[in-house]
């Protein structure tokens, strides 16, 4: 029986190649990837300075807000760089150790963003249908269990996906058709069984993130038939504002991401390079629009925004 030194096997490095069949247009796609990054940059780095600085904005909400932005930051650099880097400049090495923190960072930035959705759906829950008991619920205690929540599960659903890529021996070319590392890319060069990798890097994020959908729903369904319920149609109204900047978010975030993994594995009539230009879409659209959609949508930080522009309040 043939062994594999793994030490030599997992040395690489890999080349990342882009979107296999666009060569002639990466120049032009890196554009507005380019683009898209650094509005994903100013604007989560303007809101988690307004949020750290703005006393008015220390809430439960805004601090999952910041929270929201942080992680949104951490996908951004994980990323787009490399990716607009590949646009420009032709494929790109990176190391096994760099490929493998490449896809840790990217898909715990997912399982972070998905933890903390649910928990603003469980705050716009208890702000509209128990407001007399918002603070007295969502304590400091609270918050803190919850944070500690979100990172930990994260953590331990994505952790285990480096191990079982470390564990492969790899003996092909490593070539990656794609922009990025992700933890089934890297193992499908592995000249070993992969049947695990498969089995735990399609299952358990996505019950994670079903789940978390399910649970998102059920607290929406709750929050609307509180809100048909308000006595007043003014009433109705802040109710729906308060939580449609928050459903906009989690359209943005669960449509792509979720298009991208049923075409992936249920697409396979669809072009490669559509399943790459749309991967990488789902890792660049969000972060860019969570802070203008919140800007736009959120009274407070919109006028936190708009403030240092018409200081006399001519808005």
């Amino acid at each position: 029986m043939t062994t594999f030194n793994l030490s030599s096997f997992n040395s690489g490095p890999f080349i990342l190649l882009g979107i296999p069949g666009l060569e002639e247009f990466h120049v032009w796609i890196g554009i507005p990837f380019f683009i898209i990054y650094l509005v994903a940059l100013a604007g989560n780095s303007v809101l988690l300075y307004l949020i750290s600085m703005e006393r008015s904005l220390h809430q439960p909400m805004f601090f999952f807000l910041s929270m929201l932005a942080a992680t949104d930051l951490i996908l951004s650099n994980t990323c787009v760089p490399k990716t607009f880097s590949i646009f420009w400049l032709g494929p790109q090495e990176i190391t096994f150790s760099g490929c493998l923190t490449q896809m840790f960072f990217l898909h715990y930035s997912f399982a972070m963003n998905s933890a903390i959705l649910l928990a603003m759906a469980f705050d716009r829950y208890v702000a509209v249908c128990f407001p007399l008991r918002y603070t007295t619920i969502l304590t400091r205690q609270i918050i803190t269990k919850i944070v500690m929540a979100i990172v930990s599960r994260s953590f331990c659903i994505i952790f285990p996906c480096v191990f079982l890529l470390k564990r492969l021996p790899f003996c092909r070319t490593l070539i990656i058709p794609h922009t990025y590392c992700e933890h089934i890319g890297i193992a499908q060069l592995a000249c070993a069984d992969i049947s695990i990798n498969i089995w735990y890097g399609f299952a358990v994020p996505v019950m994670t993130v079903t789940s978390d959908l399910i649970l998102i729903g059920i607290s929406y369904t709750l929050i609307l038939r509180a809100i048909f319920n308000l006595p007043s149609r003014d009433a109705r109204q802040k109710a729906l504002n308060t939580c449609g900047s928050h459903v906009c978010v989690i359209l943005i975030f669960y449509t792509p991401a979720m298009f991208s993994v049923l075409t992936h594995r249920f697409g396979h009539n669809i072009p490669h390079s559509f399943h790459i230009l749309t991967a990488n879409l789902y890792v660049a659209i969000p972060p860019a629009l969570n802070p203008i959609i919140y800007g736009v949508k959120t009274k407070q930080i919109r006028e936190k925004i708009i403030l240092p522009f018409f200081p006399k309040g001519n808005y």
